[in-house]
């Protein structure tokens, strides 16, 4: 039976010699996409880049672009300027890993324009092997100083981790492994005090996944242990708009 479509007609032979040909081509790609799609250095005397700022000025920025935001007092932008230049590169001042509710848009919530911020979604703001491989693309190729984890107020994929552990519920499809990243932080937030449990679990998980950040190596925990990047972890409030640091 072949081993991608299931057709028992094919032979398992032509799927993996496929696999290994594709795995062969895949270890090549670093040595020539390293130079293809990292951004150049700067010229000798030319000015640094624009995201070539402190992690905590980085930080400053997202959140006094959120209190824009909350205030309902955002930047008027004309998205067309600047679009020719933005051909050339991108500079981004932060990466977000957020969850992937329609109601959080990190762009907004930050008040922030293109090629600001360099985002990468998933339902429950967990850090999976393909995610943070766009994180420590956006690190080591793009330069970004900062990293934070966005979780949000209400998250129904937290919800949903809280309803399996609780009733024992069995998910279709590829939830189940999804939901496993997230039962940790409720185990955690189920020994909390106070507070309500779906809230405390919302800031378990994105203290978590800040946590998975910081000991990830190599690219991500060795920039972080060498203070050239900074990781956090924020809650965006659905009902205020605000995000509040964890």
């Amino acid at each position: 039976m072949c081993d991608v479509c299931g057709d028992a007609q094919h032979e398992p032979q032509v799927s993996r010699r496929d696999f290994l040909r594709t795995g062969a081509l895949a270890a090549l790609v670093p040595w020539s996409m390293g130079v293809a799609i990292a951004a150049d250095p700067p010229a000798p005397g030319a000015p640094p880049p624009a995201n070539a700022i402190a992690p905590a000025d980085a930080l400053k920025r997202l959140m006094d672009g959120n209190a824009r935001y909350a205030a309902n007092a955002m930047n008027e932008r004309d998205f067309s300027s600047g679009r020719a230049a933005r051909i050339q590169g991108q500079y981004p001042i932060a990466q977000i890993l957020s969850c992937s509710d329609s109601r959080v848009a990190p762009e907004l919530t930050f008040d922030q324009g293109p090629g600001d911020i360099f985002v990468m979604r998933v339902a429950g703001n967990i850090v999976s092997p393909n995610l943070l491989a766009s994180l420590e693309y956006g690190a080591q190729f793009l330069g970004a100083p900062l990293i934070m984890v966005l979780g949000h107020t209400g998250c129904g994929a937290v919800d949903a981790a809280i309803k399996v552990l609780k009733t024992k519920a069995v998910l279709p499809g590829h939830l189940p492994e999804l939901i496993s990243g997230i039962k940790p932080a409720v185990i955690v937030a189920e020994k909390t005090q106070t507070g309500n449990l779906l809230d405390n679990a919302v800031t378990e998980n994105v203290r978590r996944q800040v946590a998975r950040l910081k000991s990830s190596p190599p690219v991500v925990q060795k920039l972080y242990m060498a203070k050239k990047i900074d990781i956090v972890g924020g809650v965006y409030d659905l009902a205020t708009g605000k995000i509040a640091l964890v």
